[in-house]
């Protein structure tokens, strides 16, 4: 159980049997939508602790927050900022704190500002129309703000740099100075302690992050001032020699790069080697399981270097993520146990984090290695629920078809409700849940994304199909080229294995997902007639049209999961939702965002016309201003207001 307590009101009546869909829930659309935060890039400067919290019922706007002893929790800038930056869209690392300075980046300008010193105002250092900038770290001297930037100034695909933003001194104006460009992406600039090296990543079209990328060196030159100026000597460490996805370079305090690699088959930490010969890459001793992520956005944090040796890492091991402390001796012992990044440490010794646990909302909190959690400095909602009110991950293991032996990987959550239960002999209905990315991973923690359903009599079940992340690259690399094939034939499988169990209805089965997750859906009503019902959220119909539309970031992305563009076009076409409507029958609820450049509205237009032409049952409903992901408190609420009502027409019930 987590040291984050609950708030119950519940009585101590026994459940009272009623049909699904009607169960009195207290996961409100209320609560989902406007009374819960967004928490996220927790991060420390000595004693005092930042992170950023999302707010819906401001339309998403995002908020830089500050805490340290004495002084409670307070925003950390004036309120017209949105801490935020659209780098690859998907944005990340869009601050930085030392020494008390922080630097920013406003998402509505994508200009970059400075406070330099508590209280005080902030100034821009950075920006103009159509430059944006993300990953933002300061160097070691705590002069230079560096930033991966993004130029999107002139027509075509939008161009790439390091640079180094050279902040105001009594004798200078701020500055910004281009250190590297040339390569298509560029992430993680990190300094080495002395200020004298800086390592990076860098990455080339058609490859992801989590395909192949370079881990890079060079020597950092400075002005008179210190301030950082240029790079000289720029070296490959890692991924010249062999294809391997090489991310989240760090430095420890003495000095000694570090970076993730899955060279090993598997993401894990390498310490790394570099001189007058060939570069070295020296397998750390870590725990047994995956320790990385796929690079979706900039700043993250797998793991943390501790000054005294060894290092916090979060290991994926049966799809569940565990903290723990690998130590200078070899020993791995538990730490945090539901971390959303690597804790980071304080000046006093202890640490700060993101706790994301499976029995109730993220929540950062203050704690140590021996103690645990010791304070909460930020709750994403107070929530009224009972133990019983909360369904837990069970972790399954299906066939996966065509490969004899092998095991999928997904998590069971039946329904959970203190005052409600099925009635006797009765099964739930059960909705199949499909992550987006697809490079992503469906993860354990308290989600109301799962818990608004089984909260109601609905079990879900949230499917790691082949393409999934935390599992290894050969598990990743089972999408290669099979985009809408494989991930479709595992989501069908792992539906199949629990109505083998007994444990839910088959006539009473749903499937829904978002993004890429929406597309594997509505090609799954076509493949199959498992299911009753489909909602796709602002999810991929024309892969087609995707791949001539979408943004720099994942403008080759489908090269990798269905073949080179646009020379497999036929691949496509057959691919796409769009081809296959003829063959759904289910009921199809479309959600999509108006402002979406991710999958534009278009697609979701196209689809539910080509639905209805079949005859086939369909819903649209577009929510203006919204992008790709819905932020604002209008839309969370409406969308699952929508949904529910929807189920309820397909099962038969009164939401």
């Amino acid at each position: 159980m987590s040291d984050l307590p609950f708030s119950s009101s519940a009585g101590p009546d026994a459940p009272v049997p009623m049909p699904c869909g009607i169960w009195p829930s207290r996961v409100t659309a209320a609560l989902v939508a406007g009374k819960t935060l967004s928490l996220s890039e927790v991060t420390a400067d000595g004693n005092a602790v930042f992170w950023l919290e999302r707010r819906p019922a401001e339309k998403g706007r995002s908020v830089l927050m500050r805490w340290a002893e004495g002084q409670g929790v307070a925003e950390a800038l004036p309120a017209n900022f949105d801490v935020a930056t659209r780098v690859h869209e998907y944005g990340g690392g869009p601050y930085a704190v030392r020494a008390g300075r922080i630097a920013f980046s406003d998402k509505r300008t994508g200009a970059v500002w400075l406070v330099a010193q508590p209280g005080a105002q902030p100034v821009q250092i950075a920006g103009e129309d159509g430059l944006r900038y993300a990953d933002l770290r300061f160097d070691p001297t705590a002069s230079t703000v560096l930033a991966v930037k993004e130029d999107h100034r002139e027509e075509g695909e939008a161009k790439a740099a390091l640079v180094a933003l050279k902040l105001p001194t009594a004798g200078a104006q701020a500055e910004e100075t281009v250190l590297y460009n040339g390569p298509d992406f560029l992430s993680s600039p990190s300094v080495s302690p002395d200020g004298t090296r800086m390592a990076w990543v860098e990455w080339q079209h058609p490859d992801m992050p989590w395909d192949a990328t370079r881990l890079c060196l060079a020597e950092v030159v400075r002005d008179a001032e210190g301030r950082m100026a240029a790079l000289n000597n720029k070296q490959v460490l890692a991924g010249a020699e062999q294809r391997e996805s090489v991310l989240e370079p760090r430095w420890t305090e003495d000095g000694q790069l570090l970076a993730i690699s899955d060279r090993s088959g598997c993401w894990t930490v390498w310490a790394v080697q570099s001189g007058q010969g060939a570069p070295v890459l020296t397998p750390c001793t870590m725990p047994e399981g995956e320790i990385g992520q796929p690079a979706w956005v900039f700043g993250q944090r797998s793991y943390q270097p501790l000054p005294e040796g060894g290092c916090l890492v979060l290991a994926v091991r049966d799809g569940r993520t565990t903290c723990l402390h690998q130590t200078a001796q070899g020993q791995a012992l538990a730490f945090a146990a539901h971390p959303d990044q690597c804790p980071v440490p304080l000046a006093d010794g202890r640490f700060a984090w993101l706790e994301e646990p499976d029995d109730a909302l993220p929540a950062v909190v203050v704690g140590s290695m021996t103690k645990g959690v010791e304070q909460v400095l930020q709750r994403a909602a107070t929530l009224d629920l009972a133990p019983a009110d909360i369904s837990r991950a069970e972790t399954i293991r299906f066939p996966v078809p065509g490969q004899q032996g092998v095991l999928g990987h997904a998590l069971f959550y039946p329904p959970a409700n203190s005052r409600a239960c099925e009635p006797e002999g009765a099964l739930p209905p059960m909705i199949v849940q499909v992550h987006g990315g697809p490079t992503a991973r469906a993860q354990e923690g308290f989600s109301f994304k799962v818990q608004w359903w089984t909260s109601r009599g609905f079990a879900v079940l949230d499917v790691n199909y082949g393409g999934s992340t935390g599992f290894g690259r050969a598990w990743r690399e089972r999408l290669n080229g099979a985009w809408g094939v494989v991930d479709v034939a595992d989501c069908i499988a792992a539906c199949r294995h629990m109505v083998a169990t007994g444990r839910v209805d088959p006539k009473r089965l749903a499937i829904r997902g978002s993004s890429a997750g929406g597309m594997t859906v509505l090609v799954a009503l076509a493949e199959s007639d498992l299911f009753a019902a489909g909602v796709s959220l602002y999810g991929v119909t024309d892969l087609r049209a995707l791949a001539q539309e979408t943004h720099k970031f994942e403008a080759r992305y489908l090269d990798g999961l269905i073949g080179p563009w646009p020379e497999a076009e036929a691949v496509y076409l057959a691919r796409s939702p769009l081809s296959v409507a003829h063959k759904i029958k289910a009921a199809v609820l479309l959600l999509q965002g108006s402002d979406d450049k991710v999958v534009p509205p278009g697609q979701a237009h196209a689809m539910a016309k080509a639905l209805k032409e079949a005859g086939s049952p369909c819903t649209l409903h577009e929510f203006p201003g919204e992008g790709h992901g819905f932020r604002q408190e209008a839309t969370i609420r409406k969308a699952l207001e929508e949904e529910l009502a929807f189920y309820g027409r397909v099962f038969g019930f009164e939401a």
